[in-house]
């Protein structure tokens, strides 16, 4: 379906008070028992009236940004440097290393990009930590929004029948990994934070689909925010 008029006014809404808070860090006051997760974000940087999105799936779009996450002291990015595979054994754009690079910038040379159909890339975070969020950087040059978005657990590198799934919007079941409840989204500066709430695991893999500008499966970064497992 197209975005009304009124969701498309609220994306312009949240387009332009990104444009001018520049907002470069999700720091929030703390509360009781957990602190703010503290990450950098990447500048914004479009701008303007937005293309209509056809997305059957889509969420409300509000146009305010998100509060920062609380997770539990000692939280820090476990994906950050780490080794990063994936199904398409030859990308069209990018080596798989930069999904954990630190780089998250909206610039031709800070992505990858991997071919069409269902996709995965993985990342192995060295040992079984206890996880409580994942963001997530597709492409944020424009907005769209990715298909089939998918995020698991697991404790080894294959054997889909042991991983946990934390995040799932294929709605159709359209990726064969099942069908999920979780709504599409608008890709912006910010990422996509998934909540994780404390599930055990050393590899993440993340899925899509596509989107709604072309057929191709993009990632700029990937952050994992956790507690490695003495």
């Amino acid at each position: 379906m197209s975005l009304s008029r009124e969701t498309t006014t609220n994306l312009r809404l949240h387009i332009i008070a990104i444009a001018l808070l520049g907002c470069t860090s999700l720091a929030q006051p703390s509360s009781p028992g957990l602190t703010p997760l503290k990450t950098s974000l990447p500048k914004p940087v479009f701008v303007g009236t937005p293309r209509v999105i056809v997305a059957p799936n889509l969420e409300r779009v509000t146009g305010k940004l998100r509060t920062a996450p609380r997770v539990p002291g000692g939280t820090r990015n476990l994906a950050a440097g780490r080794p990063v595979t994936g199904s398409d054994p030859k990308p069209f754009v990018g080596r798989y290393a930069m999904v954990t690079d630190g780089n998250k910038e909206a610039t031709g040379n800070s992505f990858l990009e991997l071919a069409p159909g269902p996709q995965w890339i993985q990342i192995d975070l060295g040992k079984r930590a206890v996880i409580h969020g994942v963001l997530l950087w597709h492409y944020h040059s424009e907005a769209r929004v990715y298909h089939d978005v998918i995020v698991h657990l697991g404790n080894s590198p294959d054997g889909m029948e042991t991983r946990q799934p934390v995040f799932n919007n294929d709605h159709d079941n359209s990726s064969k990994l099942g069908m999920g409840t979780d709504k599409e989204y608008i890709e912006t500066f910010e990422g996509r934070f998934i909540p994780v709430r404390g599930h055990q695991g050393r590899f993440i893999r993340l899925s899509s689909n596509g989107n709604t500008t072309d057929d191709m499966n993009d990632y700029v970064e990937v952050e994992v925010f956790g507690v490695p497992v003495p």
